[in-house]
């Protein structure tokens, strides 16, 4: 199955509250994420903060967006790190 994300809620600084359809949930940091070009505009909070779930996935206004295969895992590697 390939995940989706099907919500997301902003918590605080580059931290989201994913969950996906198969019915994986928590929290992603993804502050360690914004290299490149295309993600230096999401480095400002206010920009950060104002996704959207567009193709299965969160994306910005500028085009940047995760896979969601990518996403699923961080909250895995979240999860695990946290137990």
């Amino acid at each position: 199955m390939v995940p989706w994300v099907i919500k997301a809620k902003y918590i605080k600084d580059y931290k989201i509250w994913l969950a996906f359809n198969d019915g994986a949930e928590g929290e992603v940091d993804l502050s360690t994420e914004l290299e490149g070009e295309i993600f230096e505009p999401l480095k400002d909070v206010s920009f950060f903060k104002n996704f959207k779930i567009i193709g299965h996935t969160l994306a910005w206004e500028n085009g940047a967006d995760f896979a969601p295969e990518f996403l699923r895992e961080k909250i895995t590697q979240t999860k695990q790190e946290t137990a």
